[in-house]
């Protein structure tokens, strides 16, 4: 296989990555609220699980061919490290962000609504905004330390902690500007509007020098002495 056709299947599968978490993430918030008869804790319940049970499935079968970043932050992070070229990366973002939109679309058509849609559910303020940076920042250190000292349980560290931070977070942990960008097409229980979109994706990305460097320091290999 050449090494065109290999990157080509990294990026598919980026891309679909991306596309299924999306459409798991809005077209279970959709389910959710359906029928949670108007009581948002059981909503966000049904949400919160499929989301972090299909991060598990997710990264289990596209790990191998991708890395299964689905997310920008991640790809970013992996640039810095030095482990993601930098032109990859760059792929890998736009890849990504076309998956999560694709997702959105998908969601939608399976509940026969318009395929995209103005998000009107706010979420600002600097404390939704702040919870972006510690969700973006905890799920990097997650990752860093799962492939440092338990590499196989990486996409279960992964869909725990997104339940968790789900939950522990002002914003419900987008923590992934390309969800973030898709859940702003949607007008459902899982949209963003668009004018609170890049404020997310800010915070998001301002967790990954710091997670970046600290997560080298922490997770080194020890030197032998």
């Amino acid at each position: 296989m050449t090494a065109e056709m290999t990157l080509g299947k990294r990026l598919f599968a980026e891309w679909l990555g991306t596309l299924l978490l999306v459409a798991t993430v809005v077209g279970s918030g959709i389910m959710a609220e359906a029928l949670a008869g108007g009581n948002a804790a059981v909503a966000l319940l049904g949400n919160t699980i499929a989301t972090g049970a299909i991060l598990v499935v997710l990264i289990t079968m596209l790990g191998p061919v991708s890395g299964a970043h689905f997310n920008p932050a991640v790809s970013a992070a992996f640039c810095l490290r030095g482990v993601l070229p930098a032109g990859q990366a760059m792929a890998y973002i736009g890849c990504q962000i076309v998956g999560g939109v694709c997702g959105t679309m998908v969601a939608h058509g399976m509940f026969e609504m318009p395929l995209l849609q103005e998000a009107m559910n706010a979420r600002s303020g600097l404390a939704q905004y702040g919870s972006e940076v510690v969700a973006t920042f905890g799920l990097l250190m997650v990752i860093f330390g799962g492939i440092r000292h338990r590499a196989e349980a990486v996409p279960w560290m992964v869909g725990l902690y997104i339940t968790a931070a789900y939950w522990f977070t002002a914003s419900t942990s987008f923590a992934n500007p390309a969800v973030t960008i898709a859940r702003a097409f949607t007008d459902t229980f899982s949209g963003i509007t668009i004018g609170d979109m890049p404020f997310f994706i800010i915070g998001q990305m301002l967790a990954v020098i710091p997670a970046t460097w600290i997560g080298g320091w922490l997770f080194a290999q020890p030197k032998i002495r």
